[in-house]
């Protein structure tokens, strides 16, 4: 699993998302950033997952967050999740796990005996000083984005 831990340089990237529109974390200097790893489009948990940040959108703006949700499927499957359930935040390909990598959530895997290299299910809080705040390993999909902003909320109220 990931070897960053909070306080640490959270290690710059450059991702395209579904439409083709370059996002570099560098960019986020002076502003929160939730960047979450997540296995594949449209199964299950990565929905649940996905329809709790799209739930929690206005109230991680109002604590000057934004959501990016990472994972190694192409454009056209992030598209189709995206818009299948009215997600407004992008989804960043990581076709060659390059960020995931970077991350330490590039994992071995097994299921049923089949072992297999796959993302695991990582949020990593990033903050406006370019350093990781929080990282939250082996995440459940349900009410972790409630999680994620009751952190924020904490953190803006300190």
């Amino acid at each position: 699993m990931s070897h960053l831990q909070a306080g640490d340089p959270a290690p710059d990237f450059e991702l395209l998302d579904d439409s083709g529109t370059p996002h570099r974390l560098s960019d986020r200097r002076g502003h929160w950033t939730v960047v979450y790893f997540y296995p594949k489009d449209l199964t299950p948990g990565c929905t649940t997952e996905a329809c709790g940040f799209r739930d929690g959108t206005a109230e991680l703006a109002a604590l000057d967050a934004a959501v990016w949700g990472i994972s190694p499927q192409d454009a056209p499957m992030h598209a189709r999740f995206r818009v299948r359930h009215g997600l407004e935040f992008p989804l960043l390909v990581d076709a060659g796990h390059a960020v995931a990598d970077l991350y330490g959530v590039w994992v071995e895997k097994s299921l049923y005996g089949r072992r297999y290299f796959a993302t695991a299910r990582a949020t990593f809080l990033v903050g406006p000083d370019g350093r990781i705040a929080r990282v939250w390993q082996k995440v459940k999909p349900q009410g972790h984005a409630a999680e994620v902003a009751a952190e924020l909320r904490a953190r803006s109220a300190a």
